[in-house]
């Protein structure tokens, strides 16, 4: 009699487990920071569970569990931290606060907690001024990183080894990220869905979202304008600002014209404007060029090469250019992701 082969349980079909997303809330901490992100992964969740796969387990811890006040006034349930193992963690989420000042005076356990558990996670992520919390520890030191803009001066005094990227929605340095302010930890955490679960169901989610799957690369967190004037003591620019803004035609607008317009000498013009603007010259010019050439893409009808011509920037390859390098796309896909109406 033959003897029938043993049927071993079909194994190869079970589901993966989850992948586990712990975010780290405290007193104050911001609502938005916190939920824009979460948002991502409960929608990511739901597309990798229609197609039969693990999506994310969502959940929200505080060091001592509970209810957690946010800065915004609603009270959140949270899980303790100890009862968090963290090599089970596979993305680490640090939401930031707008009392971020007051909040690293008491946070020196939770630091301490962030210390040790980041390095058994897969990833560490921070949303808007989270990326002070990790910088306290030790997680962004001589890296590269972006927090809220108004923060960028507060960031350099306390954190100097912080290589602060001005420009960036988010930032990826090895394991660790960071995020501008706010809304864009949603763009961050669109970032991490496509890296997990791949742009189809990225794609999904930003279509129930009603957001895009990218901005533009590097877009700038604000307009060059108002990057300009955040500082009280870029005042005194403000002035030779607004004239650069309505002079973007001439194709020179070097140190020495500017210097003149502002009545300094060169030299000190170049080393003033720098030190209070934080950027040279030249690269406000450029900003400045860049902002006015988005405008009119997105609200005009005129020819790209029109545009390139009318912001200053003399031929439309120098205005690709200068787009690939600060957003990623070139001028004409610019247009057809952002322009208000058909053109």
């Amino acid at each position: 009699m033959t003897k029938m082969p043993e049927i071993l349980p079909n194994t190869s079909s079970r589901r993966p487990r989850p992948k586990r997303v712990l975010f780290v809330a405290f007193p104050e901490v911001g609502l938005l920071d916190l939920t824009g992100a979460q948002t991502v992964f409960w929608a990511a969740t739901k597309a990798m569970e229609a197609r039969g796969l693990a999506g994310y387990e969502r959940c929200t811890a505080s060091l001592e569990g509970g209810p957690i006040r946010s800065a915004e006034g609603l009270v959140l349930h949270t899980d303790a931290l100890a009862g968090v193992r963290a090599s089970s963690v596979d993305t680490l989420i640090v939401p930031g606060s707008p009392y971020m000042a007051q909040v690293l005076d008491h946070a020196a356990l939770l630091v301490k907690w962030l210390r040790r558990a980041a390095g058994k996670t897969r990833r560490t992520a921070s949303v808007c001024s989270g990326a002070f919390l990790l910088a306290a520890a030790g997680l962004l030191d001589h890296k590269r990183a972006t927090t809220h803009w108004l923060m960028f001066d507060m960031m350099g005094q306390r954190f100097p080894s912080v290589q602060i990227d001005r420009d960036a929605i988010f930032v990826q340095q090895g394991a660790v990220w960071t995020s501008a302010g706010v809304t864009a930890g949603i763009d961050l955490a669109m970032a991490l869905v496509e890296t997990d679960c791949g742009h189809e169901v990225a794609m999904e989610v930003a279509r129930e979202l009603v957001v895009y799957l990218k901005r533009p690369g590097g877009q700038s967190q604000f307009s060059g304008m108002l990057q300009a004037q955040a500082e009280d003591s870029a005042a005194m620019f403000d002035e030779l600002n607004l004239w650069i803004a309505g002079n973007l035609q001439r194709p020179n607008l070097g140190v020495e014209q500017l210097a003149e317009q502002a009545r300094m000498s060169p030299r000190n013009f170049a080393r003033v404007y720098k030190q209070k603007t934080g950027r040279t010259p030249a690269k406000a010019v450029e900003l400045f060029r860049l902002e006015a050439a988005k405008r009119l893409l997105q609200d005009s009808t005129r020819n790209v090469d029109q545009i390139a011509m009318q912001c200053g920037f003399g031929a439309e390859e120098r205005m690709r250019v200068t787009f690939q390098r600060h957003l990623g796309v070139a001028p004409r896909d610019y247009r057809r992701r952002f322009a208000a109406r058909i053109i």
